[in-house]
């Protein structure tokens, strides 16, 4: 009988982790439902404010600001924090999508539209639902992950194709390389799987790659 009181706690807990599931997503939709054009900006949380990185992410995410987007970032440090806080001093709307961890993560101050969620599942859901691009800065394996699952559901036809921009051709053009010696020659992707990722350096260059497709 002890047993099977454990296993009925335990679905009972279940079920109730299905409402707050579903509370981050009305709450998320709910927030981000008219914010317009926007792109989702990743990166490494671990840079402070004097590296090149973070001085360029801001100048990116005010200039997509300037081309009347909202700008949409994990709402932590590093790059999110330089994403928010450019998106924010020219203007616009600053969105900060903060995920509760143990450590690492604590939210920036430079958001103008804060959420919170608990669970990754979610907030990545929000991050691709509301973004006309992705913008890839330097970052670690968080980056990747935000990369390669944007890649993949484009790839595989589950949402609209949008750019998706690696910043960066000193850090980012190892990974192009071995994907095509690797993943291309190995017959593992195809031709068109390349183009859905794009290498650019320069600021202004990425803003008009986007507004080639975006309609505002």
């Amino acid at each position: 009988m002890e047993k099977q009181f454990i296993i009925d706690d335990f679905k009972i807990g279940e079920a109730w982790r299905l409402f707050k599931i579903m509370g981050e997503f009305v709450e998320g939709i709910e927030r981000l439902h008219d914010i317009g054009p926007a792109v989702t900006i990743f990166g490494s949380a671990r840079i402070k404010e004097d590296d090149p990185i973070y001085k360029k992410t801001e100048e990116i995410a005010a200039l997509f600001v300037k081309s009347n987007f909202a700008v949409i970032t994990g709402g932590g440090g590093g790059v999110m924090e330089a994403g928010n806080k450019g998106a924010l001093r020219a203007g616009g709307t600053s969105v900060g999508m903060n995920i509760v961890l143990p450590f690492e993560q604590k939210p920036n101050q430079y958001s103008n539209v804060k959420l919170e969620f608990k669970y990754f599942f979610i907030r990545k859901v929000m991050f691709v639902k509301y973004a006309t691009a992705y913008i890839i800065m330097p970052g670690g394996l968080g980056t990747l992950d935000e990369l390669f699952e944007a890649v993949t559901l484009i790839q595989t036809h589950r949402i609209k194709p949008f750019p998706v921009i690696l910043v960066g051709s000193d850090y980012w053009s190892g990974l192009l390389e071995w994907i095509k010696a690797t993943l291309l020659e190995h017959h593992k992707i195809s031709h068109n799987d390349l183009d859905i990722l794009q290498l650019m350096d320069d600021p202004e260059e990425i803003v008009r790659a986007v507004k080639k497709v975006v309609i505002i």
